[in-house]
């Protein structure tokens, strides 16, 4: 017997209803999570991956983000299900004033990525593209620790970079762990590597352990004699190998150090002049070691920033010079040569904090101090020199 046609509404009706049973309609809402300050730290804390959207629903780049986050959080969600492996969140700044103050977001949209509740140095900076988020996230779940498979593997090690190498009896083990997380953290500014069972046995004589090479050849290695199963005490020990006291800044990470959001002390001198880092380096270990969190230890090359030396008033030939830039004005300290004087540097920067420097800058010298650190180059509402 010959079936009537269907009609084009019922034709429609039908093939929705089969791609309903089938599993084959639209996907589900994106599962972003909304965060408030009662639930951020649980839920960052607990998440292996999180990349946090913080938006203003006034700015229209941030309205033209939405559809993309969320159709990327659902091409992800496919790829990687468990719950708290990858975590899509956003945050509403103008709501929660207080965490975009926390996390120091100043404008909008800003795509942070945090690794089991820690904020990531650096942010998401690639296109505001489903595929480049998208293909973001699929990065960061590469493992970070390559394994090695023959001693052999260590001496033809890159010496330009810094390598933290570990030696375990098995994988499966709470040491091993606490490793692959402090690993995952510090991933781009160490190399990690470690060998397992019979391979890492010759190097496990007292049980498993982690050494750090530092860059060059004749650098003798640094062994961690803490408790490898402590996250805390094995990730801090770790950073402070893997991330210099005093860093470089370039045109390449000078946005990226801005966004931590604190002043840099910096040190301005030739490429060659390695004696002056050196001075640098010492004084900035012996005297500001407790400052590190409220100001960035940095030097740069004079030759390359030539532009940031002109808002001081000074040239590649008065190198080295040290300056403040509390990205509001930049502020000189004295005289070099009076670096190794007891307590100086620590005293600039503490007239930084007191506001000490900000005050002489605009009023000139306080009757009181005979000595004042000289301030030049206001570059107050001016696009920053880096």
């Amino acid at each position: 017997m010959n079936l009537p046609a269907l009609s084009p509404s019922l034709d429609i009706r039908f093939f929705a209803v089969a791609l309903l049973v089938m599993g084959l309609s639209t996907p589900a809402p994106a599962e972003i999570t909304s965060l408030d300050s009662g639930n951020i730290d649980d839920i960052l804390n607990n998440a292996g991956v999180a990349l946090v959207n913080f938006y203003a629903d006034w700015c229209r780049f941030s309205q033209m983000l939405h559809p993309i986050f969320e159709e990327s959080s659902n091409i992800v969600r496919e790829e990687f299900p468990e719950t708290k492996q990858v975590v899509f969140a956003r945050v509403d700044c103008d709501q929660h004033s207080d965490i975009a103050q926390r996390y120091r977001i100043t404008k909008y949209p800003t795509l942070k990525l945090f690794r089991n509740g820690m904020m990531m140095k650096r942010e998401y900076r690639g296109q505001r593209s489903v595929a480049a988020i998208a293909d973001f996230i699929r990065q960061q779940q590469v493992d970070p620790v390559k394994e090695i498979n023959s001693m052999e593997e260590v001496k033809t090690l890159d010496r330009s970079k810094r390598n933290v190498i570990a030696f375990f009896e098995k994988r499966d083990s709470d040491n091993y762990h606490a490793f692959e997380k402090v690993a995952n953290i510090l991933r781009d500014d160490c190399t990690f590597l470690a060998a397992f069972g019979a391979v890492s046995e010759a190097e496990r004589f007292s049980g498993d352990n982690v050494i750090y090479k530092p860059v060059g050849e004749s650098v003798p290695d640094m062994v961690y004699l803490g408790s490898l199963s402590n996250f805390d005490l094995t990730y801090a020990w770790t950073q402070d190998k893997c991330v210099p006291l005093v860093r470089e800044i370039t045109f390449e990470n000078g946005e990226e150090l801005t966004e931590e959001g604190i002043p840099f002390l910096i040190l301005f001198h030739v490429k060659e002049d390695t004696e002056s880092l050196e001075k640098f380096q010492h004084e900035v270990a012996r005297q500001l070691i407790s400052e590190k969190g409220s100001i960035n230890f940095l030097h740069a090359d004079c030759e390359k920033f030539r532009h940031p030396l002109l808002h001081i008033q000074k040239t590649p030939a008065d190198c080295p010079v040290i300056a403040i830039d509390s990205f509001r004005h930049m502020y000189v300290y004295p005289d070099f040569k009076d670096l190794n004087i007891p307590g100086k540097l620590r005293q600039f920067v503490l007239d930084l904090h007191s506001g000490k420097l900000h005050r002489e800058f605009h009023h000139g010298p306080d009757p009181t101090d005979s000595t004042p650190g000289q301030a030049a180059g206001q570059n107050s509402n001016t696009q920053h020199p880096y």
